[in-house]
């Protein structure tokens, strides 16, 4: 491998994929057989600016540049080479929020993340006009709130789009963006794949006495499907994310993507009965669905695959903070005993109790609360942790009890998908933190929802892999293959994953547990309240 792989890097046909976590910015080289040649990580930390969840410019680009260091350090001390040019790259981000700039491509308010819950108002006026739900995430809602808000830096957008398309547009000089992240931005024509002309009309409309000197598709990016050409890398965008200047400019580029499309490619999901759920600092589950809807709900949100197909998703804000958070408080306890945690084999025994733990949690209940919830209907967060004085209190059920509760918000959307709707998938993919510990998160989710779930050994990698996928899918679409097909002809042809089915007695307790869940919800109300 370290001969060929030198050679791939050596002759710039290596391709690299940046995807944007909320905690973490991931780089991922491959070959053209997809296989990892090299990775470079940056970790970081949202902000919360006057009430609003946010990351400053400096820590985006500090953060992409730090990142990119970093795997070009790993490169140099695995192979001996540098990196001077790359077959194809693509960029990719967490989904949703609000980028606004002027016309001198100034940001015009602090980036408005996807972990905010300031947009009620907006949700419920635009799900009502469009008879579509659009979520308090999406950008369209914080555009409308911002108007509603009366805020001043409205009237000066000339452009507004998300993390990844904000990457890409200064890197490449293209404001465009791959139809699935496009698909959290505004609604899209499915048939047209492109933003739904109809819905734009009316939001021109509903906003016509503002008198704003711009036209809403006038301000919003072109989307692209999965394959097309997004751009070059341009020279000024080389010395944005390579500092040392190594990197030459002119290096294609595929559409930018938010973590859901990446996703969907990274577990191959994006074929019709397919499904996939991510779970880390957020989660969210995704069905690729084989016909609409039968109507609008406020807990599934309608997005698209990369290549433009319908899924329906569920999304919830909190998942593993809180989970990790208690983690934490074993690992500073095992170091004032004197011993030096190693996390991966701390988050193993304590993620393997769980399973010791009886079926409904013993009693338990707790909320990973960290942020609002919407699915549940709250704007804030509180974690929490409450029980009866007769539960059974021990360390199997406590840990399965935070490992349950993290899928809490997310089993009662895809309740809606699979109970009211009978939508059929044949296995659910999993990614993310949650799965690291072999066997155990599959376990949890499989009881949450009755429903396979299987692992990928690639999945690991995540989004920042499956944006190097789409990046080299672009490089190959000449051949005529769909997205579809050249996952699983080239891609996961011969994947080694595994597959656990529900368990009957973890898919009883879950149901136990989750009616608990729905009653306890109170108990989180009254936090919301109280502590202030």
């Amino acid at each position: 491998m370290g001969n060929d792989a030198r050679e791939v890097i050596e002759k710039g046909e290596a391709v690299l994929g940046i995807e944007f976590g909320s905690t973490r910015i991931k780089a991922v080289l491959i070959d053209k057989k997809h296989e990892v040649l090299a990775v470079g990580i940056h970790d970081w930390e949202n902000q919360l600016v006057n009430n609003i969840w946010t990351y400053s410019l400096d820590a985006i680009w500090g953060g992409l540049q730090a990142c990119y260091q970093d795997l070009a350090a790993n490169v140099k001390k695995q192979y001996g080479v540098e990196i001077k040019t790359l077959s194809a790259i693509g960029f990719s981000a967490m989904m949703h929020g609000y980028m606004a700039f002027d016309r001198e491509g100034e940001l015009l308010v602090p980036f408005r993340t996807w972990r905010n819950t300031i947009t009620q108002q907006a949700s419920e006026e635009l799900t009502k006009l469009f008879e579509y739900h659009i979520p308090q995430r999406w950008s369209i809602a914080h555009l409308y709130q911002a108007i509603l808000n009366g805020e001043e830096h409205v009237k000066d957008i000339a452009y507004f789009t998300t993390l990844a398309g904000y990457i890409h547009w200064k890197l490449s000089g293209e404001k465009v963006l791959g139809i699935g992240e496009a698909s959290g931005m505004f609604p899209i024509d499915i048939e047209k794949k492109d933003f739904n002309a109809k819905m734009i009309a009316q939001f021109d409309e509903l906003i016509k006495d503002k008198g704003y000197g711009w036209k809403l598709a006038e301000i919003m990016p072109r989307v692209l499907l999965a394959g097309e050409s997004a751009g070059k890398l341009t020279a000024e965008g080389a010395k944005l994310l390579d500092v040392s200047g190594t990197l030459q400019a002119g290096i294609s580029m595929c559409p930018p993507e938010g973590d859901a499309g990446t996703g969907m490619t990274a577990t191959n999901s994006v074929a019709k009965r397919t499904g996939n759920i991510s779970a880390g600092t957020s989660v969210f589950a995704m069905a690729v669905l084989e016909k609409d809807l039968s109507k609008a709900y406020d807990e599934l949100d309608l997005v698209t695959t990369p290549d433009g197909s319908l899924v329906a998703m569920v999304h919830c804000n909190n998942c593993t903070s809180d989970l990790n958070a208690w983690v934490n408080i074993f690992k500073e306890f095992y170091e004032e005993m004197g011993h030096k945690a190693d996390m991966n084999e701390l988050y193993g025994t304590l993620y393997r109790k769980a399973l010791e733990g009886d079926a409904d949690c013993g009693g338990l209940l707790s909320y990973g609360y960290f942020s609002g919830e919407h699915v549940t209907g709250f704007e804030e967060g509180r974690p929490l942790f409450v029980r009866m004085p007769d539960a059974k209190f021990n360390l199997a059920n406590f840990m399965r009890v935070n490992l349950f509760t993290a899928l809490g918000a997310i089993k009662i959307g895809m309740d809606i998908l699979f109970k009211e709707e009978k939508v059929t998938l044949d296995e659910l993919l999993g990614h993310g933190g949650l799965f690291k510990t072999e066997g155990v998160g599959q376990r949890v989710v499989a009881a949450a929802v009755n429903v396979p779930v299987s692992v990928m050994k690639t999945a690991g990698e995540g989004g920042a892999w499956g944006i190097a996928v789409l990046a080299n899918y672009m490089q190959e679409k000449g051949k005529g293959e769909s997205l579809g097909d050249y996952l699983n002809n080239k891609v996961f042809a011969g994947e080694e994953s595994s597959r656990v089915e529900p368990d009957a007695k973890d898919v009883a307790g879950f149901e136990r547990f989750i009616e608990r869940y729905r009653k306890g919800l109170a108990i989180e109300r009254v936090a919301v309240d109280s502590m202030r």
